[in-house]
């Protein structure tokens, strides 16, 4: 059957790649999480457990047909349905002829001959499944010939969003009842499960070892490229709507043929497939780019596992196709980490965010089930708190705290629109000082003041400057233009540190750290992470809107810590004891007077201290 995007041609390339690295396991199910026509789970099925999902009815049915090829006995029809149908010319005025041939529609989809033939076929068909004369395996097999035998005699230049005007040579022979294509395996192949469902929707429940992703690659449909065809699979009779007669599609996800939708999409079902092998076909002319998905695969895989097959390829081009370029299709493979091992960063260079020190100071964040970052910053540290029912965020710069909400509380692919919205209508780009500056001024001058300004906040952030976040003490934004962009790195960041920011239980507060008082309880793991005082910056100085930072705070820090560790509370220090010929004797003091563990962390040559204490 004709199906854009399936993969006879580089078959082989993807089944070596999944032996190569699968080939060890004991337990093999594999996942077709996209399964088309069933290339790749049918040149599996004598090696591999199977299940199978598309969203499209007519793919799941034909691929199940073409698996159980040579394992359907019709033991209860009694004779070859094959030959019965070649043996008639039998027709039946039906939805087909009615609704998609010349005589009674005026569509051209099929003579009316053959639309009457498609007809028969497909009642006759579903009577037999009515009466129990043939099995399910049997029925997706006739169907897939049925499927098989109507793409030979379909008037359309290879998908049917549209039919010819004219009529091609093919659509006026009379149709035959063909045999779908397949080979038959040696034994009957054990299919656990096929879904007809949107694959976000079914990832986190399918138990598998191997998954396998082979989604729509650009914006072309395919629910309204094969109405047609799903309709003579479901056989629904929906009603018809414009001149190509297509049936309603609302209930088909579009969310891989759209732009950051698809980006939203495949982090989550990497992010949450049980699979431990994850294996994706895509193509250098798609909307996501390799480097996207080399960004999620490495956050949630290991990153020496990652393997990426490049194959020159031709391929089907319209008028929605992105790129001129020579064209490749990409296979990936990863092998994934264990959800512990997984770290997420805030997608805010915020000085301090402990990015490069998180795999060391997870290892302490356990024993309790309230976190409460005290001093959160850009989150790095509480988003990555593993296993907690409830977690506090605060901190003292409600800016960067209204940022957090963003990712928060607005739905992910409208903060990526909005960025893409706000870069065209002021032309940013990388060290474009006059473009830069006007969003600045607009900013400081109007949208700092309405409530949705975060989002033009965070858009000037990324386009200046180290992507620092500075204020003057009017809290206007002052930071000049710098040499970084919207680009893929950023957005992998956004989308992963938004959904799982979403899916935490955080209440987010911008207080003093003293005000936190009466959250903290003895089921709390309290993080601190102060600004530090013997390399103290110029963002605490406490000329830019928010209280600065020196001895008398650190004291009243420790002070505090005193107060709520009487509570057997758990507390985890980041800071640092020496740097330049200082020591930060309050803090070695606190250590001492309160036999706290000390672990030091040696980071491009500066020794971090993180400090634990519990009772």
């Amino acid at each position: 059957m004709r199906y854009l995007g399936n993969k006879e041609s580089i078959c082989d390339e993807i089944i070596n790649l999944i032996l190569e690295k699968t080939s060890y396991l004991k337990s093999k199910i594999f996942f077709d999480a996209f399964c088309g026509t069933g290339t790749i789970a049918n040149a599996l099925k004598d090696k591999y457990d199977l299940i199978l999902n598309d969203n499209m009815l007519l793919a799941v049915v034909f691929s199940v047909g073409r698996i159980f090829k040579g394992h359907c006995s019709f033991s209860k029809l009694t004779f070859n349905p094959i030959e019965y149908f070649n043996s008639n010319k039998n027709t039946k005025v039906g939805f087909f002829s009615k609704n998609y041939a010349p005589q009674l529609s005026g569509r051209m989809y099929f003579s009316d001959f053959n639309a009457g033939r498609i007809d028969f076929l497909r009642e006759t068909i579903e009577e037999w499944k009515k009466t129990n004369e043939i099995s399910c395996q049997e029925y997706c097999y006739l169907l897939a010939c049925l499927l098989e035998s109507v793409s030979k005699v379909s008037n359309v230049a290879g998908v049917y969003g549209a039919y010819l005007k004219t009529w091609d040579p093919r659509a006026i022979k009379e149709i035959n009842f063909i045999e779908v294509n397949g080979d038959i395996s040696k034994n009957e192949p054990k299919l656990i499960h096929a879904f007809n469902k949107n694959i976000h929707d079914v990832i986190v429940e399918v138990d598998c070892d191997i998954l396998y992703l082979d989604p729509p690659y650009t914006k072309n449909k395919y629910s309204v490229q094969y109405h047609l065809l799903e309709t003579l699979i479901r056989n629904d009779n929906p009603p018809l709507k414009g001149i190509t007669g297509t049936r309603d599609l609302s209930f088909v996800s579009d969310a891989w043929s759209s732009k950051y939708k698809v980006d939203v999409e495949f982090e989550y079902v990497v992010a949450k497939t049980k699979a431990r092998h994850i294996v994706l076909s895509y193509s250098s002319d798609g909307i996501m780019t390799k480097e996207y998905i080399t960004n999620v695969l490495r956050r949630y895989g290991k990153p020496e596992t990652l393997t990426i097959k490049e194959i020159p390829y031709k391929k089907y081009r319209n008028h929605k196709t992105f790129s001129e370029d020579k064209h490749f299709e990409y296979i990936f493979y990863i092998e994934k980490k264990d959800e512990k091992d997984v770290e997420y960063y805030c997608p805010l260079n915020y000085m301090g965010g402990k990015t490069n020190v998180i795999e060391f100071i997870k290892p302490e964040l356990y024993g309790k089930t309230k976190f409460v970052d005290l001093m959160g910053g850009g989150f790095n540290v509480g988003i990555n708190a593993f296993n907690y029912q409830t977690i506090i965020y605060n901190d003292i710069n409600f800016i960067v705290k209204d940022l957090l909400l963003m990712f928060k509380q607005v739905d992910t692919v409208t903060i990526l629109r909005k960025i893409e919205t706000i870069i065209k209508k002021y032309g940013l780009e990388k060290r474009n000082a006059e473009t830069y500056f006007k969003l600045r001024n607009d900013y400081n001058t109007i949208y700092r003041k309405k409530g949705n300004y975060a989002i033009y906040l965070y858009t000037l952030i990324l386009y200046g400057f180290q992507q620092q976040i500075r204020f003057n003490s009017h809290y206007e934004f002052n930071n000049p233009v710098g040499e970084s962009s919207f680009n893929d790195s950023v957005r992998e960041k956004i989308v992963s540190f938004s959904r799982k920011l979403k899916e935490k239980n955080v209440s987010f507060y911008s207080k003093d750290f003293s005000e936190i008082d009466d959250l903290i309880d003895e089921n709390c793991l309290v993080y601190v992470d102060p600004p530090y005082l013997i390399t103290l910056g110029s963002y605490n100085d406490g000329k830019r809107g928010f209280n600065g930072w020196n001895l008398k705070e650190e004291k009243r820090l420790y002070d505090f810590l005193d107060s709520i560790k009487v509570r057997n509370c758990k507390i985890v220090i980041s800071n640092i004891l020496e740097y330049k010929g200082k020591t930060n004797d309050l803090l070695i003091d606190w250590i001492r007077r309160n036999n706290a563990s000390l672990k030091e962390i040696v980071i491009r040559g500066r020794r971090e201290a993180l400090i634990t204490y519990e009772t």
